[in-house]
């Protein structure tokens, strides 16, 4: 099968919805659930299981062994400590537990303690202590040691059982997996370390892993053209699985967003080693890959490469009078693509555009004044939502400032946007990074030529003169995680919990004085927002309690990033981050309030920046 690849030429295909769009099939397969097939088939007195089921199916499949006479506990191969104190450990009066967290030496030395995120949070009325354990290439085990109220303490034991396996990059990782023991002490939550070491079982192949590992493979082995590799790959995925929310935050354990993040960033390592690029180089542009999973009554996955066909791109003109004044004022969700239009053509100014690979049009505002100019750009990582609210709200501030000079693009990425849009329709609470990146499957920053989208900088930039890019981004406001492919995602470290608001940024040598100033004034501004703090005190006292120091420079309370960057024409890149992917209601337009602020306390603090530190330092 040879995959018809997209030109790489100037010509843009034009993005459609998948009705009446050419397909190739490649791949497709239903798997039977592990756990229904154990509860048919076993035969023995008692069973003990590790799988990738939600709750309610390991409580069935425990039903249904009961029915036969087995003695069974079915447990959770994902994140087996959090969900040990959710389903068997007595939390009733615990006020104290010290955790005694695995090393593997396949692994980070924070892997297990970051894998039991967010117990501390979920549980406020426990002190909960993190000890590091010795590092063992032993099948890894939590041991804990538990005090309550009335002064009774025990001491016992959970499994963490993983595998060390070559990953689709060929690196070996350590991985959560199917595990499985006959006998033991199923009637406990856990092994009480005075009835001596527990068993440790075999491997058991789960339906959850062979579908995941069968689709990517089928897609490496396929018989791919030149770079782009297609336009756009659908894996359409059904799992038999419930999201579970948890008490904290917006934290939820969802298989099916696991194995989203799963497939994507396995596929971009699988076609990213095909074109020859090392790992991390975000040059690669394979196409848009579309995993959709989705709740369905089967574990199943069709795999087929779609060839992009003419669609309708909806016009603001469509919108009701006052709709799209109503939507910016309070967002409570991404903004539609119309309201943002709308938005937009509502600003002064003088108006400059593009075109996105799949067609679409992006747009641009310039308003010129005596002011220092200041590049305002938003939507690159379409999955980051809060961003063109925020932007465009500041927008409408800053026009109403005498002098005002500055260009705004607040959708970047409109084919990310679209199909962002798509996602979230089936499940909101998804992070979709999917839709994170371009129509050609790239990151516009790392774009080597100004083509398409990234011609909406370049215009921005000659039209203003600017030294002083504000780049509004997000992150995952819950815990992102490849449970397949070692639990932390490869080159993503620190972006896998959140840890509130911060700042990052980036200059060109010799401007390093004017990068302090600039971030030591805003930060300065940025600390009078008081729902700002109360975020970031919450998400960083968690982030430290499972994941250790954040690595960050605290300036005026803020963690801050500097570091200097030679790819960007602009000497001065400021970069937000709020943890917005998800969010939706007050926590969307407390998102976006963040973003406003921040634009305005940087223009304002631009404009003020001392006149000497806007030459570089040759030194």
């Amino acid at each position: 099968m040879s995959p018809s690849a997209v030109s790489a030429t100037d010509t843009a295909f034009t993005d459609a919805s998948l009705t009446g769009a050419s397909a190739t099939d490649l791949f497709s397969r239903t798997y039977a659930a592990t756990l229904a097939t154990l509860a048919a088939e076993f035969a023995g007195e008692r069973l003990e299981t590790w799988t990738f089921d939600d709750r309610a199916t390991r409580r069935q499949a425990e039903a249904a062994l009961a029915e036969r006479g087995i003695a069974a506990r079915c447990r959770s191969a994902y994140k087996p400590l959090l969900c040990a104190f959710r389903e068997e450990i007595e939390t009733r009066d615990l006020v104290a537990c010290e955790v005694i967290y695995p090393r593997h030496p396949q692994t980070s030395e924070q892997r297990f303690r970051l894998e039991s995120y967010p117990l501390a949070a979920c549980y406020p009325q426990v002190a909960f202590r993190f000890v590091a354990g010795a590092c063992r290439a032993a099948l890894p085990v939590y041991r804990l040691h538990l005090r309550y109220a009335d002064g009774r303490e025990c001491e016992c034991e959970v499994l963490a059982p993983n595998r060390v396996h070559a990953d689709f990059t060929g690196e070996p990782a350590l991985s959560p997996c199917g595990w499985c023991r006959e006998g033991g002490a199923v009637e406990k939550a856990i092994g009480e370390v005075t009835a001596g070491r527990l068993s440790e079982g075999r491997a058991l192949w789960t339906a959850f892993e062979a579908l995941y590992h069968d689709s990517v493979s089928a897609i490496r082995d396929a018989d791919w053209g030149e770079e782009p590799y297609f336009s756009r790959l659908e894996i359409a995925v059904t799992l038999p699985v419930d999201d579970e929310p948890l008490a904290y935050d917006d934290e939820v354990m969802s298989l099916r967003e696991a194995l989203h993040e799963e497939l994507y960033f396995s596929l971009l390592e699988v076609f990213q080693r095909r074109s020859g690029r090392p790992p991390g180089d975000r040059h690669l542009q394979p196409g848009q890959i579309v995993p959709q999973v989705r709740r369905g009554a089967t574990l199943s996955v069709q795999v087929r490469v779609v060839a992009h066909a003419a669609s309708a791109q909806p016009s603001s003109q469509d919108l009701p009078t006052g709709h799209w004044q109503a939507q910016l004022e309070s967002p409570r969700g991404p903004l539609a693509p119309t309201v943002i239009e709308a938005a937009l053509a509502a600003l002064p100014g003088s108006r400059f555009q593009a075109r996105s690979v799949a067609g679409r049009t992006l747009s641009g505002c310039h308003i010129a004044g005596r002011d220092r100019a200041v590049m305002i750009s938003a939507g690159q990582h379409a999955n980051e939502t809060s961003s063109p609210a925020g932007s465009l709200q500041a927008a409408f501030t800053l026009a109403r400032r005498p002098g005002a000079h500055f260009t705004l693009c607040p959708l970047e990425n409109p084919d990310g946007y679209a199909l962002h849009q798509q996602l979230i329709a089936d499940n909101p609470r998804h992070m979709h990074h999917a839709a994170r990146y371009t129509a050609l499957g790239d990151d516009l920053e790392y774009r080597a030529s100004a083509r398409f989208e990234s011609t909406i900088r370049t215009q921005a930039e000659q039209l203003s003169g600017a030294q002083l890019h504000l780049n509004l981004h997000g992150y995952p406001a819950h815990e992102w995680t490849r449970p397949l492919s070692g639990y932390v995602p490869r080159g993503f470290e620190m972006w896998t919990i959140p840890k509130g608001f911060f700042l990052i940024l980036r200059y060109r040598p010799g401007w390093e004085a004017a990068a302090r100033w600039l971030l030591e004034a805003v930060t300065r501004a940025l600390a009078e927002e008081v729902a700002l703090k109360a975020l970031n005190r919450r998400q960083l006292a968690q982030f430290n309690a499972h994941a250790g120091d954040d690595g960050f420079e605290r300036i005026n309370g803020f963690p801050c990033w500097l570091a200097v960057d030679e790819r960007h024409r602009v000497p001065l890149t400021l970069i937000t981050e709020y943890p917005d992917e998800t969010v939706y209601a007050d926590a969307f337009q407390a998102a976006a309030a963040a973003q406003r602020a921040t634009v305005l306390a940087a223009y304002e603090a631009f404009q003020r920046l001392p006149a000497a530190l806007l030459a570089p330092d040759p030194t």
